[in-house]
């Protein structure tokens, strides 16, 4: 296969050609199934990925502290503005969750949801965190309109598109009137970001579907929100900008081979942020 971009240091084209082809397995099977079936793909779609990739980028950021660290520092700068001692804050794919674990130090409950525990046995867990693991459609153990923010971070490139609605209209009905969702993606223009992007143009794993602004508006219009705002966010910095501005970029960005456009566009559409209001 052709390699399309300069692989990362710590892997070699083996462990990358093998993650590749793992994850587009699955990937396909997912691409391929009616709502029941992927319910139990969901299920068991990462233990096997992990088994089947050890040296998964995912698992070595887990053992390392640093760049956990970091992470949550960029995330927890997206979400404090609006928490508050008294808030019930919950993160949809909180993956090691030791992001929702620093979350709940400044909120009364703290809330992680998961099609898979992915936790560090070592790591300890607060009192006010709860981690629920789920099939990626029910969550009847959340009650309507118990949370004040819901947070997500590359997770909704996930989701079989025939699920995305779905996952919003369950986002809308835990949502206390007033609450936010803030949630970011990777945006098609710049991808594929996922293990794809170094043998494909489009992606094939396990982002079945990334989103444009354009997209994600017109999904966001059919559902009851009561406004949403655009960001800018990338290299954490993050900042409103009016949703002209996007449309406009991916008009003229859009025309564009995306081989031709992918790192320029990085600077104009870094990714695709948005924060929705009940």
């Amino acid at each position: 296969m052709e390699l399309k971009r300069t692989l990362p240091p710590s892997r070699s084209l083996e462990q990358v050609t093998n993650h590749y082809l793992v994850e587009k397995a699955i990937a396909e099977r997912l691409k391929a199934s009616n709502w029941e079936e992927r319910k139990r793909i969901y299920s068991t779609m990462y233990d096997e990925l992990f088994a089947k990739v050890p040296d998964h980028p995912r698992l070595t950021r887990r053992e390392s502290l640093d760049l956990s660290s970091k992470t949550t520092k960029v995330k927890l700068a997206s979400v404090s503005k609006f928490l508050t001692p008294t808030s019930h804050f919950l993160e949809f794919a909180p993956g090691d969750c030791r992001f929702v674990k620093e979350v709940a130090q400044h909120v009364e409950k703290a809330i992680g949801v998961d099609i898979s525990d992915q936790q560090n046995p070592e790591d300890g867990t607060p009192d006010n965190f709860e981690l629920i693991v789920y099939d990626g459609y029910n969550l009847d153990t959340v009650a309507d309109e118990s949370i004040d923010l819901v947070f997500s971070d590359q997770l909704i490139e996930h989701f079989h598109p025939d699920d995305t609605k779905q996952h919003f209209q369950l986002v809308h009905r835990i949502l206390r009137p007033g609450g936010r969702y803030i949630f970011r993606t990777p945006h098609s223009l710049t991808g594929p970001h996922d293990v794809s992007r170094y043998f494909s143009d489009e992606p094939q794993c396990f982002h079945l579907k990334e989103w444009t602004y354009a997209e994600i508006k017109t999904l966001i219009q059919e559902l009851k929100f009561s406004s949403v705002t655009t960001h800018w966010n990338g290299k954490g910095i993050d900042f409103r900008l009016p949703y002209l501005y996007f449309s406009l970029c991916e008009q003229v960005l859009g025309t564009v081979p995306k081989r031709y456009v992918r790192e320029a566009a990085k600077y104009f559409i870094p990714s695709l942020t948005c924060i929705v209001e009940k």
